[in-house]
This record gives structure tokens, sequence and C-alpha cells, in this order.
């Protein structure tokens, strides 16, 4: 018998488990057991070959693998690796005692070679969490895996490497990790938009308070443009930030030598074609889709009329409750979700209604259905709504002005820096002020509140639009500095509520 510590991948998030190998002498034949799926039960072949390729003999007798515990599904081939050490220690070609306190995770090739892994960092970690004291990885996850923190990792190349370390005769190097890199964010800057002053405001309140942000108009009015500067409004990565994005890549197999940690606010754009799996994660074994891919970061769909109603109408949930649950039969996978989301959207399925650019070729029942694609509960979700129109030739032909991105990043970290003050069961932004301490945290005057009950009977708001639209503007105030919130603010948040499509 021998035991060792291997882990498993489960969504996001990494589960220890136990490997038990016992031999015993009948009729040679592999089993494992376990709840484990077809990559690990092929494992078996892949351990013979490796130890037979590293000068070691595979037992010739019956060898009965058990992955403890056997409730959890495996699907991991990075349980290769603890398989092979535990039937080389049961055959006592390897001391038991070397295993003790030691976490192993790794692919093998037939070889022996040792090939990187899905989710090195959150593997990782659940090994520190089982009390492992140094974990031994392939060497192509040494720069994800050296982040974790509280544990040593050892990055190895192969079998044979492993098999010295632990035994003694050779001491693997310790995995160092990598320089946070310096410099300014690669992220296009605002000033390259030209005109558009309002739209940049806008996306300015926006990142200040995590608001979800529409954007529609003509084509060419610099949407896409202005969408794809939004990372580079919203505050850097702090290294607790950066490890839960990077565990979420890793996860999905999206990290690479070369960028072996997300230091940057993620942009994702994923195509209106994207299915539900695909935008809100799933398949077998769960997998994070799009949405938790921009977690922390921002998340724009273009051409949102044209996503499918399914896909729309599953991200009411998320943007209420910042987090998506996939929910199978013999497990449920969290994916978080803590997105800044912006949509992009053509007034009419032509693009031109209203834009006095040109005629518009659609009737008011095809403008009708294209705008009843997206169901009134999600724009009611949208804090700010803007309408974008052509700009101006002698805009365009000027030189760049405006606000920069640097100079905007730093004043919606001086305003979040506020909300961190504020404070109030956890939330980190205005727009996840919960309902019961909206009052307290808003802080409206009562000029300001009495010209938001104008608006909600004149404008017929709903109560969520309503409650939304006292979150931006206390975003507004923060922005501006000031203590509670006035009618100046409100009046500006209203602004922003616009509604598709322009009337004509």
């Amino acid at each position: 018998m021998s035991r060792v510590l291997g882990a498993a991948l489960l969504g996001v998030d990494g589960a220890a488990v136990e490997v038990e190998v016992r031999i015993s002498s009948q009729l040679p034949r592999t089993d494992i057991v376990g709840l484990a799926d077809a990559a690990v039960r092929e494992s078996a072949a892949r351990v013979r070959a490796a130890i037979g390729s590293g000068g070691l003999r595979f037992p010739d007798r019956r060898v009965t693998v058990n992955l403890a515990p056997a409730h959890l599904r495996k699907s991991d081939p990075s349980l290769d690796l603890p398989i092979a050490a535990a039937v080389l220690a049961a055959s006592e070609q390897l001391p038991p005692e070397a295993l003790a306190g030691v976490g192993l995770v790794g692919e093998l090739a037939l070889d022996g070679r040792l090939r990187p892994v899905r989710g090195a960092l959150a593997l990782c970690l659940a090994l520190r969490d089982a009390g492992c004291a140094q974990v031994l990885v392939p060497a192509g996850n040494a720069g994800e895996a050296a982040f974790a923190p509280g544990v040593e990792v050892y990055p190895a190349e192969s079998l044979r490497d492993v098999l010295d370390h632990l035994g003694g005769e050779s001491r693997l190097a310790r995995a160092a990790c990598p320089r946070t890199p310096g410099g300014t964010s690669t992220c296009p800057d605002l000033s390259d938009v030209r005109g558009q002053a309002a739209a940049k405001r806008a996306l300015e309140v926006a990142c200040a308070g995590g608001h979800a942000v529409l954007l529609w108009g003509a084509p060419g009015c610099g949407k896409t443009m202005l969408a794809r500067r939004l990372p580079g409004l919203l505050p850097p990565l702090d290294l607790e930030e950066s490890l839960e994005v990077t565990r979420i890549h890793g996860a999905a197999g999206r990290l690479s030598e070369a960028l072996p940690i997300v230091w940057e606010r993620p942009f994702r754009a994923p195509h209106h074609t994207a299915s539900p799996a695909g935008l809100l994660g799933g398949g077998s074994p769960p997998r994070p889709g799009e949405v938790s891919l921009a977690h922390k970061g921002v998340l724009f769909l273009d051409e949102l009329p044209e996503f499918e109603r399914r896909c729309l109408e599953s991200l009411r949930q998320v943007l209420e409750e910042r987090r998506i649950a996939i929910a199978r039969a013999r497990m449920t996978c969290v994916f978080p979700a803590e997105i800044q989301l912006v949509a992009a959207a053509n007034p009419c399925p032509c693009g031109w209604r209203a834009s006095g650019a040109r005629d518009c070729r659609c009737d008011d029942a095809a403008v009708a259905r294209y705008a009843g694609r997206v169901s009134g509960p999600l724009l009611d979700r949208f804090d700010l709504q803007l309408e974008l129109r052509s700009v101006a030739w002698s805009e365009l032909d000027a030189p760049c002005a405006g606000p920069e991105s640097p100079a905007a990043r730093d004043r919606v970290a001086a305003a979040r820096a506020r909300q961190t003050l504020r404070g109030g069961r956890g939330c980190r932004v205005n727009a996840e002020i919960p309902d019961a301490l909206l009052d307290a945290a808003v802080g409206a005057t009562p000029e300001a509140r009495a010209l938001l009950g104008r608006a909600v009977e004149r404008l017929g708001l709903s109560a969520r639009a309503a409650r939304r639209t006292l979150r931006v503007a206390r975003s507004i105030a923060d922005l501006a500095g000031e203590l509670r919130t006035g009618a100046p603010a409100v009046a500006e948040a209203l602004s922003y509520r616009g509604r598709l499509p322009p009337k004509t």
C-alpha cells in the first residue's frame, strides 16, 4: 500500500485527491476506481509506459488505484504523476516516507516527460490547504504555480527528475515568481476617440461605480472604439485580484509559459453567435465561459440584439448576483462573474434610423421587432443608456483632445477609494449597494429626491430603474468628491436613461 496527494480541477477550483495504490498477488491488471473519467482511466497506459521509459519496473501483478474522495468526479490527466509515484512507492522502488507532505501534479508523456496541465495555480492552492509543504509541477506550469502563496513549488521536466528529487539524489530548483511587468497599460487611450465628449464622461461614471453601459447609434459613430478603451479607465489589478483572474484563465487553459499570470484587466468580446454554454460556461467537465473570463474586467457585447434570447436573459441574474452557478447531476460549479458590462447596438436593422446621415430602409414593424429582441427587464439593468451621434468632420479632422486614460483612471480610482471607505456589507462599488443600505449610502438631498420623484412619474421609470439612477448619481458625486448626492448629480444620472430605439 502507498498513498500520495494529487489534485483535480472542479470548475475553477482545485480539490485535493488522495491517491491510494495497493499491489496484490493476482493476475496482472490495473484498476482505477473513484469516479474517474476516461482521461483518468487511460492514465494506466501512460503511467506504465512512462515508468518503463525511466528505467524502472511497473509491477507485474494486480494494481488497484483508488482516488478519494470517491464522490468527486475526476477528469484531469494531472493525476498521472501522483499515480505513478504511488505505484513506485507501493512496489518499493521509491521510499514511501519521501511522499510525506508532498503534492504532485502533472500529465505524463509516454517517454516520461511532464506535460503542463490546466489550472496549476488552483491545484497548488488545493494541495496547500490539504497540508502539503511542497508541490511538484511540470516545468511548463512553473510561472503560474509559483504565485501560490504559502507553499514551495518545484518544477520538473520529467518523471525521472521527480524521482531523483524525492529520493534525494538531486534537488530541483524552487520556482521563482515572474516579475510584475512595469510601465503603463497597453490599453488604447481614450483621447484617441475624436468627439463624443458626453460618451467619454459616461464611461468614466460607469467605471467609477461599476455600472453597466449600453451604447447605441449608427454604424461608425465610435461605439466599439469607446468600449475597447474601457479597461484603461479601471484601476489596475492588485495581487489578490490578479491571482483570482489567473485562476480562472488557468482553469480555461488560456495561460502560457510566456504569459503565466494575468496582470491587466481582461477584455472579452464574444461574437453574437456564442451559445449559452460558451457565454456562461458549461461542458463536461464544466469550464468557465466568456462572462467568467471577463471577471474583474470588461465584457463587451457588440450587436446586442443579435445575441440569442436565452443568452441575453441569462445575463439578468449574472448582473444581480455577480456569479454563475452551473448545476450538473453530480456537481455544481460556481464561477465568479464580477464584470463591467458594456453593450452596443444599432437603432434598427439597417442601422441608420434617425441618424441624419442616410435614409433608414426599415419600417416601423421591423424596428419594433429588432428592439424587442432585448427585453425590458434586461434594458432596466443597464444603468447608463446613451445615444451616440455621428461625429462631424470638423471634430474628426481636429487634433486628439479630451480626457486621457491615465487622468481618467486616477479620478476613477479616487472615486472607488471613497466607496471603499464608505463600505457596507462588503460592496466594492456603488452598483453593488444593497437596497437596504441604499438611502444611507447615497445620502441624497431633499432637492435630489424631489427631482427623482418627478422623473419617475413623468418618464414612467420602474422601481429598479429609480434605484439604479440613485446609484449612478452617487458615483457622479464620488467623482466630484461630494459627501452628499445633490440634484445636479441626479439630473446627470437621469440623462443617461435613454431608450432604444430613438423616436423620430
